[in-house]
């Protein structure tokens, strides 16, 4: 699974993180195990209660109080809990448009629908083999309402940080960089990150002047490699 960009109709640029396959069966797993235990609690109640005597009368209330819950569970926590069920809720998934606006209920009853060809007649098979394929987490019902299941959770990285990968016979140039701060670092470190991504020279150009007055030096690289000589000599006087 990967990113994928959405637009807005305000035209904003919205990053969502498609939800890997094996959380999406953890959430299911989990969801089942609820389910479970809900049978068993109504079972344990309905025969305690001597309500299930009659044979006839027995089939009822087993459908009443065990088959339409569990049957109108998905619908029912999708539909009125923002596109979470308690499993999807407890590994940080959500059901989502495509197009960035909030699925309606119409969405919802879609992908419920289809889930009896997606999940319950092939077991899942067929839901995890459109997933794999389709890159943006949808199953067959997810194509047919439009949606996709994203994760919520933030994944930091390297990137997101101030530390700098560098090797263990590194020699830094400028103990100058002990001036900044570790808010400084990052705040370098994500325009030149921005600047880069983009080809933004002039943005590294002036970038690479501030970093040099605030240092008190001239530096003898390039833009580019002075302002990656200064993450690189931070993390390498404070860390050590």
């Amino acid at each position: 699974m990967d990113n994928f960009q959405i637009e807005t109709a305000q035209n904003v640029s919205i990053q969502q993180q498609v939800a890997g396959i094996g959380d999406r069966i953890l959430s299911y797993l989990i969801d089942l195990l609820i389910l479970g235990a809900y049978w068993i609690a109504s079972i344990f109640l309905v025969t305690a209660f001597g309500l299930d005597s009659n044979e006839d009368s027995s089939i009822n209330i087993y459908f009443m109080i065990i088959g339409i819950p569990s049957f109108l569970y998905f619908l029912f926590f999708e539909g009125f809990w923002d596109g979470r069920t308690p499993g999807k809720a407890a590994i940080g998934l959500r059901v989502v448009k495509l197009d960035g606006s909030k699925p309606g209920f119409g969405s919802f009853f879609v992908r419920w629908i289809m889930r009896v060809i997606d999940v319950a007649l092939t077991t899942g098979g067929i839901a995890v083999f459109t997933i794999l394929l389709n890159g943006k987490g949808q199953r067959l019902g997810d194509i047919a309402a439009g949606t996709t299941v994203v994760t919520e959770r933030k994944k930091v990285r390297l990137s997101h940080t101030i530390l700098e990968d560098i090797a263990e016979d590194y020699v830094p140039k400028y103990p100058q960089v002990t001036v900044f701060t570790d808010a400084d670092i990052q705040k370098v470190k994500t325009v030149y990150s921005n600047a880069k991504r983009y080809s933004k020279h002039n943005v590294i150009l002036k970038l690479s002047e501030k970093l040099a007055r605030t240092m008190q030096i001239t530096p003898e690289e390039t833009p580019f490699a002075f302002v990656d000589r200064v993450l690189k000599d931070y993390n390498y006087y404070t860390q050590k």
